[in-house]
């Protein structure tokens, strides 16, 4: 048998072979569209021959990872995919899926980090990871907080649609420090700005001298389920401070996303 740095040439064309394979099927999942693709449009895609795509969708169509349109021609993820899918959803703790991010996003701020879920109009916090300085966030796990006033609140109303915000509205937007936002007009403008920017601040709108940025973070379907944030004293979370801490926010609630099956 005929080895290369050690490897058999039959496991290194098997193993060439499968990332082949997964090569069709993240195409087909994520670069082909809601349509499919076609055969040529595969190979052009994926730089293969016909024929190694065709070996190659073979199987991937007996086990229904992949199908073919009948009546297009055209080929597309299949049915064995969503199951896989909801398996793997099935199986996930949030908490455990995003808290190894929260630590690092604390390594990286020196601030506390928190993952919070939406109860709207409020918001409830399920993790934190606390910072290292001595002066600390107190928020407690189970904690339930306005979703109008707060970092998390704002990024998870921002994507929650119209009906969502309008409630949250309805349900009062009272002034808690000198800075909350207590106009529909404000808040509406400010939940804008986030969809534009991509994070929330909470500029000391929920506590005296406590200032936050937050991100969603965006399920398989595209829902804002959870968001995570980092909080500290205004004094040390400026708002200088601000646009170089909502890019690492941002990137957290990126990764947690990418594991729930969402996009980054």
């Amino acid at each position: 048998m005929t080895e290369v740095e050690g490897k058999p040439a039959t496991a290194r064309n098997n193993s060439a072979s499968l990332r082949r394979a997964l090569a069709i099927l993240l195409h087909l999942g994520e670069g082909a569209g809601a349509g499919g693709a076609t055969l040529t449009e595969l190979t052009s895609a994926l730089s293969m021959n016909k024929s190694t795509v065709l070996r190659l969708l073979a199987p991937l169509c007996e086990v229904r990872l992949v199908e073919q349109d009948a009546r297009t021609g055209r080929y597309r993820l299949g049915s064995r995919t969503a199951q896989l899918g909801h398996v793997y959803l099935d199986h996930l703790d949030l908490r455990d899926t995003a808290h190894d991010v929260l630590e690092q996003l604390t390594s990286d701020t020196g601030e506390t980090s928190y993952l919070v879920i939406p109860d709207l109009p409020e918001v409830v916090y399920v993790d934190k990871v606390d910072s290292p300085r001595s002066v600390r966030m107190h928020s407690p796990i189970g904690s339930r907080r306005p979703a109008y006033c707060t970092g998390v609140g704002k990024a998870l109303l921002a994507h929650a649609g119209t009906e969502a915000v309008n409630a949250a509205i309805a349900h009062g937007i009272p002034r808690r420090t000198p800075r909350t936002l207590t106009t529909p007009e404000a808040l509406r403008a400010d939940l804008a700005a986030i969809r534009s920017r991509g994070y929330a601040v909470d500029d000391v709108e929920n506590e005296p001298d406590i200032r936050c940025v937050a991100a969603p973070v965006f399920d398989h379907a595209g829902a804002a389920v959870c968001a995570v944030s980092v909080s500290g004293p205004a004094a040390r979370v400026t708002a200088e401070r601000v646009p170089a801490l909502g890019p690492l926010v941002s990137a957290a609630a990126a990764e947690i996303s990418l594991r729930l099956g969402g996009a980054r």
